[in-house]
């Protein structure tokens, strides 16, 4: 099954009061363990690569073929979402297109709001002549991000709705509260913008630096439009618990698949926690069943 684009799934999501789960990739078995717990559970999912670990995944080219393989070899019938998460230039975000990403998310906040549309714009503009879907991004989630510390900046109203207009991008990661990383104290979100943004702009919105965040303020957030939810300390911090335990438990073991496997598990359990929580499960049988 090739790819899909985030409207496949996003608008169905949004119109329906859920989110669909978006994980990121770290080697082999985070692929592995997204696919086969999507296929299991019957439900849409995007798989990111960050481009800060593009080139240590192989490159583009790499990784595209290695999850689209991954999908033939074991038999993936679900809808799978390949995403450029943070995207850090346009030149960046064109090399995933090229390499056969399915969507991409152009990460601009960081620049002028004008600059970040035009190089929004740019990158939407040759995405969607591809049938690829885009992703932007306006005001600062905190925390560790793309290997940089950076503070909370929201995103402005008025920012969002006139970067969704000139740039017709397909879904909005407007910052407003999260962290990338693990929280300190609890996250507090700004569900009065949140609500604006996502009535004014029109488009699903993106939670990023959802791991930590409690489940209520997680369905608060899809109530108010987020369609799309990032996903991945929670499954670093549950492979790296399981691994130590492992090592432990097992000194005398050398053989990789032997001290993976049980991390692999425990990313499986992970992304199901995830995909329930944000009420993807069984979706996929729903989708089509509305198109027939």
């Amino acid at each position: 099954m090739a790819f899909v684009s985030l409207n496949h799934c996003l608008k169905d999501a949004r119109e329906n009061g859920y989110a669909v789960g978006q994980f990121n990739i770290n080697g082999l078995i985070w692929i592995q363990a997204i696919l086969r717990t999507a296929e299991r559970l019957d439900s849409p999912v995007i798989v990111a690569a960050s481009d800060r670990l593009v080139d240590y995944l192989g490159g583009f080219k790499t990784i595209a073929g290695m999850v689209d393989h991954l999908m033939e070899e074991m038999k993936i019938t679900v809808p799978v979402v390949l995403h450029l998460d943070h995207g850090q230039s346009v030149e960046r975000c064109f090399a995933a297109v090229d390499a056969g990403f399915s969507s991409v998310m152009y990460d601009g906040s960081h620049l002028p709001i004008k600059e970040n549309i035009q190089n929004t714009k740019k990158v939407a503009d040759y995405a969607h002549s591809k049938w690829v879907s885009v992703e932007a991004e306006v005001g600062s989630v905190g925390g560790m991000e793309d290997g940089l510390v950076g503070g909370i900046k929201y995103a402005d109203l008025n920012e969002c709705v006139e970067l969704v207009s000139c740039t017709k991008v397909d879904a909005l990661a407007a910052a407003l509260g999260s962290v990338h990383g693990k929280y300190q104290g609890e996250p507090k979100l700004g569900f009065a913008e949140m609500e604006a943004i996502s009535k004014e702009a029109g488009v699903p919105l993106v939670l990023h630096g959802a791991s930590g965040i409690p489940s209520q303020q997680i369905q608060k957030a899809i109530a108010l439009g987020h369609a799309k939810i990032n996903i991945n300390t929670e499954c670093n911090l549950a492979w790296r618990k399981k691994m130590a335990e492992t090592l432990t438990e097992n000194p005398e073991v050398f053989e990789p698949r032997a001290l993976t496997l049980p991390s692999l598990v425990t990313i499986e359990e992970v992304v199901e926690e995830k995909m329930r929580e944000f009420g993807s499960v069984n979706r996929v049988s729903e989708m089509a069943a509305k198109r027939s």
